[in-house]
């Protein structure tokens, strides 16, 4: 984790902020798939994701990405 935030730091990544559209979504997504016990990082991640018209997002957690369904494609891909 200290490697990639180190990375991060040096500008490695994109880090986005979330604007008050994508909190709107973010609770939206948390209302939906209240079921599923779907948090504010996995909610922000797919918002994004939306926002940015990505295919694929980096986690480890298939469980509640495999289930959220976006709504700029049918599904992500989860990598890895």
């Amino acid at each position: 984790m200290a490697v990639f935030l180190g990375d991060a730091r040096k500008g490695a990544y994109q880090i986005e902020d979330l604007s008050t559209h994508d909190l709107d979504r973010v609770i939206d997504l948390i209302d939906t798939y209240a079921d599923l016990d779907v948090g504010f990082v996995d909610a922000a991640v797919l918002t994004v994701a939306e926002r940015l018209g990505a295919h694929r997002v980096a986690t480890l957690d298939h469980r509640h990405f495999g289930a959220m369904r976006p709504r700029h494609v049918e599904a992500l891909g989860l990598v890895p």
